[in-house]
């Protein structure tokens, strides 16, 4: 048994998810003169942090700026490590209140009348009051999972983060967009004799383009193998079993990286009371506040797209911030100005 709830500390706003987009909306709410915290699972930037460790944006250190602090970076696209650093000092920049390793487990109350409870690694709960409530929780940590037997035997990950442990094994990549892309590129490289079995007749139009014709040419060389059309139906600990085109495979293997995509969190969307909506079960948003259809509780970043993950990241969901803080200031009545000169 966890111990009690310690004393409740009141906010005006809760930032449920200490990522980029987490850290913008607090900032602009604090910038607009309202007390504000995060509230973390895991560390700042938890999702970043288990990114690959030697892994390199897509995009140029402005677009992943946050709260008008610059992002220099001697190169053209900045490592995973250099963004760390950067949102760190952020962070700091802006004396931002970070809970980490805080799960929430409760939301319960009204607008302008919230009550938060979480709990941390210890089994300890902690409690908060909150006028208003945003969601930026990512999508991050619940993994697309295949359903198949098997799936949950320790040789199975659904995040890939270095090659090194790979070395002379036989491993098995499942997926055909930029992370299995390049997992699959970089075990190669680095020792690993690497299948890839993928759904699509091809690898995903959304593959990058630096990064398409790289794993193309190691398929068509013979160099790794690949499965098009193809589905994984079991994993034992010795081998797979593919169903392809051509019939049933077994295939000796070691590991298996399932780069399955992600997805967010809408049981938690649904125990707040936001709805899920349509074919892409976008969360019910205002397009202009980004309040959802529980007042008080707003949305921020990749959750507000649904399913449709690839549409929003760092580069616009940073943003949303923005567009909540003028929100809060028509509703939320005397700010601090002390706050607001931060």
């Amino acid at each position: 048994m966890g111990e009690s709830a310690r004393e409740t500390e009141s906010f005006d706003v809760l930032v449920i998810g200490a990522g980029p987009t987490g850290m913008a909306c607090a900032i602009e709410a604090q910038r607009a003169g309202f007390r504000s915290v995060l509230v973390d699972k895991g560390c700042l930037c938890n999702s970043l942090f288990h990114y690959p460790s030697h892994m390199t944006f897509f995009t140029t250190s402005e677009l992943l700026e946050i709260g008008d602090i610059p992002f220099p970076s001697p190169n053209a696209k900045p490592s995973r490590n250099e963004a760390l650093e950067y949102y760190r000092k952020v962070a700091m920049h802006y004396k931002l209140d970070i809970r980490a390793y805080q799960r929430v487990e409760e939301v319960t109350g009204e607008d302008l009348n919230f009550t938060i409870r979480t709990r941390d690694p210890y089994g300890r709960e902690h409690g908060y009051a909150a006028r208003k409530v945003v969601v930026a929780t990512g999508y991050y940590d619940l993994p697309n999972l295949m359903n198949i037997p098997g799936e949950d035997l320790p040789k199975v990950r659904h995040y890939y983060n270095d090659p090194h442990p790979y070395y002379g094994m036989d491993v098995l990549v499942v997926g055909g967009k930029n992370s299995a892309a390049i997992a699959a590129l970089e075990l190669w490289r680095h020792g690993a004799r690497v299948t890839l079995a993928h759904r699509g007749p091809a690898m995903h139009r959304h593959v990058k383009y630096w990064i398409l014709p790289d794993i193309e040419n190691r398929i068509r060389n013979g160099e790794i193998t690949a499965y098009f059309n193809t589905s994984v139906t079991r994993i034992d600990p010795d081998q797979v079993t593919l169903e392809t085109p051509q019939g049933t495979r077994v295939l000796r293997n070691d590991a298996v990286l399932a780069m399955t995509g992600y997805r967010p969190d809408f049981e938690f969307l649904e125990s707040l009371g936001v709805r899920i909506e349509g074919e892409f079960r976008c969360p019910a948003c205002d397009p202009r506040s980004l309040e959802s259809n529980v007042p008080g509780v707003y949305l921020a970043g990749v959750i507000i797209a649904g399913d449709r993950t690839n549409e929003i990241f760092i580069e616009n969901g940073r943003f949303h911030g923005r567009q909540i803080a003028e929100d809060l200031k028509q509703k939320l009545q005397s700010p601090d100005p002390e706050l607001a000169r931060v």
